[in-house]
């Protein structure tokens, strides 16, 4: 069965995505977007991130988010480790509704909701971590089945090659985007990617989750061994959460640069217009 749409265009066009890939992907950008909202909110109630098994206000922490000062002048400042700056108007100390800089982690602005409460937080980011991990297996089941992963998705051997790693490297470098053919399949970088995304990101980040939780940890101690405990756990939660936001991020800048018109219209439709190569029609 054709899809219903295809662009009208004198150039190759191909269907890219299938119609369930398209709607988990959708469901991952905003179930992504809330659960990282909702986490900072969650995070702004103790803005410090520990290792081991301690946590408290007394105790020396790996990275904290504070101010100095008064509540008539606040003073944003970021600690890590032994290093300190001042951030005030983003970490710290950030305006609230009136204006005024409120002592708070996370900007209002980049939480759920946008006002102090740890209760609502929390029912947000468990409601939305389940959408999140179901719609992910419901991704890599199809992936798996329709063997879009193994065929996709799975580097072959010759990519491995340092030298072919090395080369697309200097072509994103130098913000060369693949052409004809090659324009048609991910390149090694990011299949590297979506795989490290996939297969470890995601499945550390729901794990650190759970080991986070008080009811699992009762039926399922082992968690905290295996991550040193209920802060390291959180640490390394907050951690890949950061390197996932690094991940969106750099493939928002990539969708800018490979033409917005055309990648976002492919993730709507499936379809997707191949780009000649240099000095071809």
């Amino acid at each position: 069965m054709k899809p219903p749409f295809r662009p009208r265009t004198d150039k190759e066009v191909i269907y890219r995505h299938r119609l369930i890939t398209r709607v988990t992907h959708w469901i991952n950008v905003l179930a992504l977007s809330l659960l990282l909202m909702s986490g900072l909110q969650i995070f702004n109630a103790h803005p410090r991130l520990y290792w081991g098994q301690a946590g408290a206000n007394a105790d020396r922490a790996l990275l904290e988010l504070t101010a100095t000062g008064t509540p008539e002048r606040w003073v944003g400042v970021t600690r890590i480790g032994g290093l300190s700056f001042e951030t005030t108007g983003v970490l710290g100390a950030s305006p609230g509704k009136d204006g005024a800089l409120l002592r708070q982690g996370f900007p209002s602005w980049a939480t759920l909701p946008s006002w102090r409460d740890l209760a609502i937080g929390r029912r947000w980011h468990f409601f939305l971590a389940w959408l999140f991990v179901i719609n992910g297996l419901v991704y890599l089941l199809h992936g798996l089945i329709s063997g879009h992963l193994r065929r996709d998705v799975a580097p072959e051997g010759r990519e491995l090659a340092p030298r072919h790693i090395l080369a697309s490297i200097w072509d994103h470098v130098r913000l060369k985007h693949p052409e004809g053919e090659a324009a048609k399949r991910y390149n090694i970088l990011q299949k590297l990617a979506y795989l490290a995304v996939i297969f470890l990101l995601l499945p550390l980040m729901v794990a650190t989750g759970l080991t986070m939780s008080p009811g699992v940890n009762a039926g399922a101690p082992w968690l905290l061994d295996l991550f040193g405990g209920r802060q390291s756990a959180r640490t390394l939660h907050f951690i890949t959460a950061a390197l996932i936001v690094g991940f969106v991020l750099v493939h928002v800048a990539e969708v800018f640069i490979a033409g917005v018109w055309n990648e976002v219209r492919s993730m709507i439709t499936g379809w997707y217009v191949v780009r000649p190569e240099h000095g071809r029609r």
